[in-house]
């Protein structure tokens, strides 16, 4: 199946590092600047939202956990279980790369990075209304409105379950619980 994830707000796709004197949260992006988000981190996301679907429809604990390792596996038996789910990254669609590069020129990567990402400044407020000193931080984050597109691999018999599971995800990315990271996903094929 392939997946249609549509950014409703700025989304920081985080990559574990920051720029000294530059951006203090940094995304994700390949060798020509284009930001993607790893199918193996998108799954941690529909790990719990398939928890969280199976509890709701489900009573007893011991078929939820089976269902859970069936479908996303365990940690020492991942190679071992062939019809667990697989996410690709998530990325642009090839169409969209090709136009930016033919535009940009290959080699630039700053200019794609910055035609499709912006850095946000922050900083924390004391009790009494003032900025705290030393709190300033930058962030990079991914343009609301773009597109990203993954494959899901998945039994037929599954398929309706990891539709319904992916519906239930509106959140993605470092710093959701600070309203970055809306989403909306679809399933178009």
């Amino acid at each position: 199946m392939k997946i249609r994830m549509q950014l409703i707000s700025d989304v920081v796709f985080g990559n574990g590092e920051s720029i000294p004197g530059g951006e203090d949260i940094s995304i994700l992006s390949d060798e020509h600047g284009f930001p993607y988000y790893k199918g193996g981190t998108f799954k941690g996301i529909f790990r719990e939202e398939l928890r969280n679907y199976l509890t709701w429809t489900m009573t007893e604990a011991d078929k939820i956990d089976a269902q859970m390792k069936r479908l996303l596996g365990a940690d020492s038996d991942d190679k071992q279980n062939p019809d667990k789910l697989v996410f690709s990254d998530f990325t642009l669609s090839e169409y969209v790369k090709q136009q930016i590069l033919a535009e940009t020129g290959i080699g630039q990567k700053y200019i794609v990075q910055n035609a499709l990402s912006h850095v946000r400044t922050f900083t924390a407020i004391s009790a009494n209304g003032i900025v705290q000193e030393g709190s300033l931080r930058q962030c990079r984050c991914v343009n609301k409105g773009l597109n990203f597109y993954s494959q899901v691999q998945c039994l037929p018999v599954d398929e309706e379950l990891v539709k319904e599971v992916l519906s239930t995800i509106k959140w993605v990315g470092t710093m959701r619980n600070r309203g970055f990271g809306k989403v909306k996903l679809t399933v178009i094929s």
